[in-house]
């Protein structure tokens, strides 16, 4: 045996090895395996990652393809690592994983454990890891149906040869912050604009108004000389009224007239 073929081996995890790791169980693994096949549709030879958070909904997901070169388990954790850094942000600042990544793999032959389903686990486990993820479950899709190894659990449909229209049910893809906050804020302003609603329809209504009112007075003579191009003649200003004189001492005309007359 050589020393490529050793080391592939080793980068191989047995059913018994992948059962006391400890990977958690799905609450409904038939929720998972549907929802993920009608988002990708995976043929044979086609990986599906996903990855679930604590209420074991769907934040992000995707599917490669890779043709069989061997069991190896160092190959399937760099592909698996290259499709988690490209859909979700790495969880490695967490003191302990939040969130969980499970693997769909589709490929021929029957439901039994070979040696490639041992190098995927290894190599899911490995990227985990290194994402900074809980290492979830590894689920087969054969012709057969599904099988999530290590828990004893499959059923019959989805399998690869299953179309979209005979599925019921399935994950629904509720991705970080985006649509969500966007849903939210759709939602906060449709309840302001029921609140305000009385107000902001008046005000519409005398915006609306506003030009009507102005279409319904005439014009006046100003207006009129400005639209034929003819400059305003100023208004006459009324002259002002002569105020009376005021003297302190009593003077006025007559005490005048008189000073004159002496």
């Amino acid at each position: 045996m050589s020393d490529s073929t050793s080391n592939e081996l080793a980068r191989v995890l047995e059913p018994a090895e992948w059962a006391a790791a400890g990977i958690p169980l799905l609450r409904d693994p038939r929720e998972v395996v549907s929802g993920l096949h009608l988002r990708h549709l995976p043929t044979p030879e086609t990986a599906v990652v996903a990855v679930l958070d604590q209420e074991e909904r769907l934040r992000a997901s995707a599917s490669f393809s890779r043709r069989a070169t061997g069991a190896d388990g160092w190959v399937n954790r760099n592909a698996l690592l290259a499709q988690l850094r490209r859909v979700i942000p790495h969880d490695l600042r967490r003191r302990t994983p939040v969130r969980t990544a499970v693997l769909l793999y589709c490929r021929e032959g029957d439901a039994q454990w070979t040696q490639e389903d041992g190098a995927w686990m290894w190599g899911l486990r490995d990227a985990c890891t290194l994402h900074g993820l809980r290492c979830g479950a590894y689920i087969t899709l054969t012709r057969a149906g599904w099988q999530v190894f290590g828990e004893g659990r499959s059923g019959r449909r989805p399998n690869i040869g299953s179309s979209p229209e005979h599925l019921e049910g399935g994950l629904k893809l509720e991705e970080t912050g985006d649509e969500t906050d966007e849903k939210v804020a759709e939602e906060a302003d449709e309840k302001a604009a029921k609140r305000g609603g009385g107000e902001g329809h008046t005000a519409r209504k005398e915006e609306q108004e506003q030009p009507r009112r102005m279409k319904e007075r005439p014009p006046s003579r100003e207006e009129r000389l400005r639209a034929n191009g003819t400059p305003a003649m100023p208004q006459p200003q009324p002259h002002p009224r002569p105020q009376p004189r005021v003297s302190s001492g009593g003077g006025g005309p007559a005490s005048e007239r008189r000073g004159a007359a002496r």
